[in-house]
């Protein structure tokens, strides 16, 4: 699914539509993982897109009318920006049409992403935005902060990383890729690691992460930016998806930790 590297350069790809103004929308689906808002979403023609974020693993788009737009790309989910009519396509749920014939479309084959339209001053008082942990690239993520999370923890680490109620963004890709950055085992509990090796672990997320996004993302499945570019950090990756393979002549394993597919160098993370 879109991780953090994949919605930050989704927001940033869809800044070509600031300041353009809705002319048409075309709502195809009326429910995606929940219902989708449709009386509030047709309200927002004739509205200017006034500007782009994003909080965790949501996209935010602020309109000139003090509401914002609230898109969770889910499993496969992605927008798409077209700057003529494209071919119609059954996965594609929402069409906004902009005066500058500009559309831009959310595609989701699976159905997993939502839709939500919320006024902009109360998007932090919605709970599932209250309720998430510090962004996985906020300056407060501290040793202290994760430290007190985890001390007590009998979790994995690599599942604590998951959280997104102790640190919102980093999905089951980049964890794999940050514990190998600090060699650390994703086995290790939460209440075993020393602030050192949480430091270590807050150094090599904001390493990974930053150099993915300046890679555009990782661009595997279905994930394209959406002004159609691939991303390419799946180019740099050192252990997710390289089972059987060596890294400084030791292998990486596979291994299935709550579900999801881990991936590690035994000999090197520990």
């Amino acid at each position: 699914m879109p991780e953090l590297p994949e919605v930050e350069t989704t927001v940033k790809s869809l800044n070509i539509l600031k300041n353009k103004k809705v002319i048409n929308l075309n709502i195809r689906t009326k429910k995606l993982r929940y219902p989708v808002p449709v009386n509030k979403l047709k309200k927002i023609i004739n509205s200017n897109l006034i500007n782009f974020r994003r909080i965790a693993k949501y996209v935010i788009i602020d309109l000139n009318t003090s509401k914002s737009i609230i898109i969770h790309l889910g499993m496969s989910g992605r927008l798409r920006i077209f700057e003529h009519k494209s071919l119609k396509n059954k996965h594609d749920h929402l069409v906004l049409k902009f005066n500058n014939n500009h559309r831009l479309i959310f595609n989701d084959p699976r159905k997993f992403g939502f839709i939500d339209i919320i006024e902009s001053h109360k998007i932090h008082n919605i709970k599932y935005i209250k309720k998430l942990g510090l962004d996985a690239l906020d300056k407060n993520l501290s040793r202290e902060y994760l430290y007190k999370k985890f001390y007590k923890s009998e979790v994995l680490i690599k599942q604590l990383l998951l959280n997104q109620y102790i640190v919102a963004g980093i999905g089951n890709i980049y964890a794999s890729e940050i514990l190998f950055d600090a060699k650390i085992s994703p086995l290790k509990k939460g209440k075993n690691l020393n602030k050192y090796q949480i430091g270590t672990i807050i150094q090599s997320t904001r390493k990974i992460l930053k150099k993915a996004i300046r890679s555009g993302g990782s661009s595997i499945n279905d994930y394209v930016s959406p002004d159609g570019t691939l991303g390419n950090f799946q180019n740099n990756f050192k252990v997710y998806g390289k089972e059987g393979r060596y890294i400084k002549g030791f292998i990486i394993k596979k291994i299935v930790l709550y579900g999801r597919s881990t991936f590690f160098c035994p000999d090197i993370q520990n």
